[in-house]
């Protein structure tokens, strides 16, 4: 029951120390799940070393840390991580708890990546969190560099998700229309879901 106690305080410690935007249905995953949490906090801060630091990524990828191939990474990369150690049923239910989270922020207005999230981005994200727990229990044992280079290998492969934009960043519907998403303020929008080895368009 000690240990239990102390797994817990790691576990908030864990939350409030990443970011101070963790929704409540977060905190409540770190409760339920403590052991796991501290495996994640242990974990996030490598992928954060290495997201932050390896400016190849960029270059292989793109710079949209929203919606875009950069932001499939993220989601893919930490999940492939985490499911190394972690069994990927408590890692979908932080994965939906975070989700929670971003429907919250929409309701506040409340930015993430430097957008408001929509529903289209947590089928997004849900769904890469899917392909980075594939990839994680079919590479237990390899080491976060080359687990790194595993995922940007199927991104461009197209295993991933991203949203259609053209060339100047700007999304795109599924008619190639360029959207403005200042006339829509709304949790559903016209974005479109296309797989992670669409260039974008002229």
């Amino acid at each position: 029951m000690k240990t239990k106690f102390i797994l817990v305080l790691v576990a908030f410690s864990w939350l409030s120390s990443l970011s101070q935007n963790r929704s409540k249905y977060e905190w409540l995953w770190a409760l339920g799940h403590p052991f796991a949490a501290v495996k994640v906090k242990m974990i996030t801060k490598k992928c954060y070393f290495i997201y932050n630091n390896d400016p190849n990524l960029k270059n292989q990828l793109d710079h949209f840390s929203n919606g875009g191939k950069l932001d499939a990474f993220r989601h893919v990369f930490f999940m492939a991580a985490f499911a190394q150690k972690i069994k990927v049923k408590k890692l979908r239910k932080l994965g939906i708890a975070h989700e929670k989270g971003n429907y919250r922020q929409f309701l506040r207005s409340q930015n993430e990546d430097g957008e408001i999230p929509d529903s289209l981005e947590t089928v997004m994200d849900l769904k890469n969190n899917e392909v980075g727990f594939e990839i994680g229990k079919e590479n237990k044992k390899a080491a976060l560099e080359n687990l790194k280079d595993i995922v940007v290998s199927e991104i461009k492969k197209g295993k991933a998700m991203i949203m259609k934009r053209n060339n100047k960043g700007i999304y795109l519907d599924c008619s190639n229309k360029p959207i403005d998403l200042w006339m829509f303020r709304t949790w559903s929008t016209p974005k479109c879901l296309v797989s992670s080895d669409n260039d974008y368009k002229e």
